[in-house]
């Protein structure tokens, strides 16, 4: 069954390595563009940290509000109450 998974993640990849569309976003270019809609709902204090796909299964998936670096990385979205 794993040889089976290991050939369709092949697939999967070599089809997102031909699609310029899916090229792996940049985190840190993600998370500028992620600030900027932010910004312009005038939310004061905020936290926007990059953080492994791993680490991600343990946060609230509301506060995902990224994906990037091929899907290894995610980002996080927490609005500060000060």
């Amino acid at each position: 069954a794993s040889h089976m998974k290991r050939i369709a993640l092949a697939v999967i990849c070599g089809a997102l390595a031909t699609s310029a569309l899916a090229a792996p976003k940049d985190c840190e270019e993600l998370r500028k563009e992620i600030e900027v809609k932010i910004q312009a709902k005038a939310i004061p204090s905020y936290t926007l940290e990059i953080i492994t796909a791993e680490e991600a299964k343990n946060h609230d998936s509301a506060m995902i509000v990224g994906s990037c670096e091929n899907g290894t990385k995610r980002i996080i979205y927490q609005k500060n109450n000060d």
